[in-house]
């Protein structure tokens, strides 16, 4: 609920269902009635308010509710997943998404409605008003009882300027982060990938070994209710720490290390991290390791985790491309043996894959560039965020 106190001058407290209206329009025929798409909650992107992908109603629909441009789709199953979106075309939506509409636009401008369903205070009420263990909804009561502080016309008007310049970049910047990815994923496959004829080959001039032959493979620290307390206790990273390519520091937990372990399983800089243990479409992930500004001190492992120190003939960022290239092409899924949950790649397994070792010029050739297209996708990425954490503040000052 808005604090009175934050109001300016000509601000009000109104309700959400006071300015804002559920579209009720339906079609039972919706290819007859010439809508020629549909949209589901999988075609909602959270954070992202343009509809990128839809279905086509001549492949076979159920959903009867009606969108026009210019309206706000707002998924009420599962509101944790934030996703709102401005439809650019007429069609029709699944049941679980509403379809929201300025009341009246001398009140409240229609362009404004996507991003107040953005602020995290509504995110939170729709959250809380939800109702069901494992698909929880909201309901349009729960909805329309949302409050919030909302500014005279003019200063809609301002605000509107302002977030429409940063929604522009925003989207701008979701089309540059995607198209760095493809020319990234295209530039790896083409780098590990050469075909001649219908046989995958590498060059000549490459040689073929094994994992185990090109460096050290060290699984990390086994963690059992004795080693969360003790005289020697270090820091260690954690399956969930370890991302595609991005080693997180948030939540960085500390675990005792027994003597033989500080040597065996301490961390250095060039090093990779192979998620040995994870979900069959996350295992075999893996990240170089780098020194952190947060972090002081040895670093240490645990045994879901495989760490490969590659020898003085091979580069860190070719190998790291390499594990890439093999998670990408699903070939980490294949040596996996799968629980009920968990995928784990025996150690002897990833030890015995091949690995192509060209000249370590060409190696840190290969490993520049995919750093270099990595990095773009990084910059543009965090930019996003940047941008869209810049449209949630100005939001805020409604909330």
């Amino acid at each position: 609920m808005a604090d009175t106190g934050r109001a300016k001058p000509g601000w009000k407290r109104v309700k959400f269902g006071d300015v804002v209206r559920l579209s009720k329009a339906r079609s039972q025929e919706p290819l007859k009635d010439g809508f020629e798409r549909y949209v589901g909650l999988e075609h909602l992107e959270p954070g992202d308010l343009r509809i990128r992908s839809w279905g086509n109603v001549a492949d076979g629909v159920t959903f009867t509710s009606v969108f026009r441009p210019g309206q706000v789709l707002f998924g009420k199953r599962r509101a944790y997943q934030r996703k709102v979106a401005v439809a650019d075309f007429a069609g029709v939506c699944s049941g679980d998404i509403y379809v929201l509409e300025t009341a009246d636009a001398q009140v409240l401008l229609p362009e404004l409605l996507p991003f107040i369903c953005q602020t995290e205070t509504f995110f939170d009420h729709a959250v809380g008003s939800s109702a069901g263990s494992l698909s929880p909804r909201t309901n349009w009561a729960s909805l329309a009882s949302y409050e919030f502080l909302l500014p005279p016309l003019e200063e809609q008007r301002r605000h509107l300027d302002a977030l429409s310049a940063m929604l522009h970049t925003a989207a701008q910047l979701v089309d540059l982060a995607r198209i760095a990815e493809l020319a990234r994923m295209s530039q790896l496959l083409h780098s590990f990938r050469r075909k001649r004829g219908s046989c995958d080959h590498f060059p000549k001039e490459w040689a073929i070994r094994t994992v185990r032959d090109c460096g050290n493979v060290q699984v990390g620290i086994r963690k059992h209710p004795g080693s969360l307390s003790g005289s020697n206790m270090r820091p260690y990273l954690r399956v969930a720490n370890v991302l595609d390519d991005e080693i997180t520091w948030d939540e960085v937990m500390s675990i005792h290390v027994p003597d033989p372990d500080i040597i065996r399983c301490a961390l250095k800089e060039g090093d990779i991290l192979v998620n040995k243990g994870n979900s069959i479409n996350l295992v075999g992930r893996a990240s170089i390791f780098r020194k952190s500004a947060h972090m002081e001190g040895e670093v240490f492992f645990q045994d879901h985790l495989m760490r490969f120190r590659p020898n003085e003939d091979v580069d860190s960022e070719y190998a790291l491309g390499y594990f890439q290239h093999l998670l990408y092409t699903s070939q980490f899924t294949r040596i996996a043996g799968a629980s009920t949950s968990i995928a784990t790649i025996p150690l002897a397994a990833f030890e015995g894959l091949p690995f192509p070792v060209p000249p370590i010029g060409e190696q840190v050739e290969i490993g520049r560039t995919l750093r270099g297209l990595a990095d773009a996708c990084n910059c543009a990425r965090k930019r996003l965020a940047a941008t869209r954490s810049m449209m949630r503040s100005l939001m805020e000052e409604w909330a």
